[in-house]
């Protein structure tokens, strides 16, 4: 936990921490180390030794998944969305430099990438899958340790705040966070309400959750990868300020929004504010 001291916090009368999960591994850092622990610990189990996952050229998933796969000597096969483009980016060229192997998908048939399933076993033969973004119910699991961590401060604390992807990363803090705490997600897509939905079927199994949770939609700068002057210069003065490097995917995002929330007096005072960083820097590079 690294605490961050600005005059706007103590005018506000708040305490604001950052909860530093891009420290967790160089490569498999953040939410990814979360989501995937407990699947490729399941892999192994069912002595798979062959893992497979989707997503975007850009993907922080498919970044961590194939440093995760040569970490635990498995094969990795990445299906990309799109078309190959060459010479690959720096995301695709880190993933084969760790062994990946990538194919791809047109983007129609992405939308329901799990109808090619049977095609690409036929393939590639027997794998281990884990869904784009890797969120599922094992990787619920490996998010509600980081909700322990947090329960384990030595602070009350009584608000929590991610940025949203798929919705994963909120649904497994929702599921472990101490129901005195109140749980802020920050969709990084426009239209992010959607992700009210798909957080309760993720929570659809699980008993004794914290009920004290919402979306905040209005940070999302237009879309899920637009660049906005505005952010970027958030991101820069934070980096100067506070020594902590942030993206504009998502945690760029949301931090701007947290920032935003304690100037315009959204959080009780005397409160303490955890926000999660995730990780995801790759994206810079």
């Amino acid at each position: 936990m690294q605490e961050i001291k600005d005059p706007i916090l103590e005018q506000n009368g708040v305490r604001f921490f950052v909860k530093r999960d891009d420290l967790t591994h160089p490569e498999v850092s953040g939410n990814k180390w979360r989501k995937l622990k407990y699947n490729l610990l399941k892999a192994k189990e069912e002595g798979y030794s062959t893992l497979l996952t989707f997503g975007g050229a850009y993907s922080n998933h498919i970044h961590a998944f194939a440093a995760a796969g040569k970490l635990y000597g498995m094969k990795t096969i990445g299906v990309i969305r799109g078309e190959e483009h060459l010479p690959l980016n720096k995301t695709l060229s880190f993933a084969t430099s760790q062994g990946m192997e990538l194919t791809y998908l047109d983007r129609t048939s992405f939308r329901d990438y799990k109808a090619a399933i049977p095609k690409l076993r036929e393939q590639f033969g027997d794998f281990y899958m884990a869904p784009m973004g890797g969120s599922n119910q094992l990787a619920l699991e490996g998010v509600a340790e980081l909700g322990e961590e947090i329960n384990s401060f030595d602070q009350k604390v009584d608000y929590v705040c991610a940025a949203c992807g798929t919705g994963g990363t909120l649904a497994g803090l929702i599921n472990s966070i101490d129901t005195t705490t109140e749980i802020i997600g920050f969709p990084a897509l426009k239209g992010g309400e959607f992700l009210y939905d798909d957080i309760n079927e993720f929570l659809s199994s699980s008993e004794n959750i914290n009920t004290n949770w919402s979306l905040n939609t209005s940070y999302h700068f237009g879309g899920y990868a637009k660049k906005k002057p505005e952010l970027l210069a958030f991101m820069e003065n934070f980096k100067e300020k506070h020594n902590i490097e942030l993206e504009r995917i998502y945690t760029g995002k949301m931090m701007y929004g947290v920032i935003d929330l304690i100037k315009k007096g959204f959080f009780k005072r005397d409160s303490v504010i955890v926000a999660l960083h995730s990780g995801g820097l790759q994206i810079n590079r």
